[in-house]
């Protein structure tokens, strides 16, 4: 009866501890029972980033994940998950100005809160939980590692990434990469609708 009653204990960390794909589930279900310790590796390109980014190398991750229970009232608990971690990991992207793939390394320490939600509908008031560590929102049992994990490389990578600081980048009558070498065409020609408004800018400036 008790080796019974231990496997079914283990059997119900495992389904808390659910695989989804090639990551881990963080599940409500075992938090109750004690924190999660995690440190998982992901294959390149395992993790879904935006379509001009891809995840070139293998992620590292580690952290801890803890439940915070909050009473507001007799009645009403707000199960508030913390997870505090680290990743790293390289990503590749075109740059913004020639359009080269560009590889960065990520390395990032998080310390992050995810509330059910709609649990701060109505709510004015910022509890100490929430003015320690960034604000996420789950829904349902728990939240999944790769999702967590995702979100943080897209908030360290910025909106345009450049190849170096002098890309020249490329022509835009011809598409000539002018890294590469300069191309034959002729000048840009202006727009005389600007002229009028490039000798106000002038007079501006004097």
């Amino acid at each position: 009866m008790e080796s019974f009653a231990v496997c079914a204990a283990l059997g119900n960390c495992l389904r808390g501890l659910r695989l989804r794909g090639a990551g881990m589930f963080i599940s409500l279900q075992v938090l109750e029972q004690r924190d999660i310790n995690f440190r998982e590796e992901f294959a390149p390109e395992s993790i879904d980033l935006d379509p001009d980014m891809r995840q070139s190398g293998r992620l590292r991750a580690s952290g801890r994940a803890t439940l915070i229970e909050e009473h507001h009232g007799h009645k009403s608990v707000i199960q508030d998950i913390r997870v505090v971690g680290d990743l790293a990991t390289s990503v590749e992207t075109a740059c913004a100005r020639c359009l080269e793939p560009v590889t960065r390394d990520v390395k990032r320490n998080y310390e992050l809160l995810y509330r059910p939600r709609g649990a701060d509908a109505g709510r004015q008031e910022i509890s100490v939980t929430q003015a320690e560590a960034e604000i996420g929102y789950y829904d349902g049992e728990g939240i999944d590692l790769k999702d967590i994990l995702r979100e943080q490389i897209l908030l360290w990578v910025p909106m345009k990434v450049v190849c170096r600081e002098d890309c020249k980048g490329l022509c835009p009558q011809c598409g000539q990469n002018l890294n590469q070498g300069e191309c034959h065409c002729p000048g840009a020609v202006g727009d005389a609708r600007w002229d009028a408004l490039k000798g106000l800018k002038e007079k501006l400036e004097q």
